[in-house]
């Protein structure tokens, strides 16, 4: 019996998941309801709630999936990437702005996501956003290679903000004058001028 209950219960967090991961990625993640969830999953308000501790735990679930996805899109880019590492970079931030460009809602709810005040994210999740931030970490490693690695976990978050704020503001137009057509090329300047200071240094 008790097996019998897990699975169901296993079964109802799949089809959660999936729920709302066509909901965010169709409409967005102001567009998730316990409600409208429950109606579809045809479940109860509060069988939610015992599968997630609320909505939250639920949309990180959604959310790891898209890590997973936005990680196979970047490896995909690197497989055929050339040596050089700062043309890695140059490849796996496209791919980023791609991915972005075609998944908008799911990649906005990566930073969408409310936690109270002070609260961590769980392992896990981390986990995923540190398997993106290795495959900026390594050719930077590359780049700089007296760098401590302090500076490098400091250096890949810095890039990754960088590029993700050309990203953010490039893709809403009503808030930046970088025309969509010009992302990527503002990404390959920023990201080439990067090589120009540390062959200086």
């Amino acid at each position: 019996m008790a097996g019998k209950v897990a699975a169901r219960r296993a079964a109802l967090r799949d089809n959660l998941i999936d729920i709302a991961e066509r909901t965010i990625a169709g409409d967005g993640l102001a567009a998730l309801r316990a409600r409208d969830l429950a109606a579809e999953a045809g479940c109860a308000v509060g069988a939610i709630y015992n599968v997630f501790g609320d909505l939250t735990d639920l949309v990180l679930s959604v959310n790891a999936r898209t890590f997973q996805r936005l990680g196979a899109d970047v490896a995909e880019a690197l497989a055929d990437a050339p040596q050089d590492p700062v043309e890695q970079l140059v490849i796996m931030a496209q791919a980023y702005h791609r991915f972005a460009a075609q998944n908008h809602n799911s990649w906005r709810a990566l930073f969408e996501v409310e936690r109270a005040p002070g609260e961590d994210a769980p392992d896990w999740y981390l986990h995923e956003m540190g398997q993106l931030f290795a495959y900026i970490s390594d050719p930077l490693a590359v780049i700089f290679p007296s760098r401590s690695p302090e500076d490098l976990a400091l250096l890949t978050r810095a890039l990754f903000s960088s590029v993700h704020g050309i990203v953010l503001l490039g893709l809403d137009q009503a808030s930046s004058g970088v025309p969509t057509s010009d992302i990527d090329r503002m990404i390959g300047l920023v990201l080439r001028q990067l090589t120009a200071s540390s062959e200086k240094n």
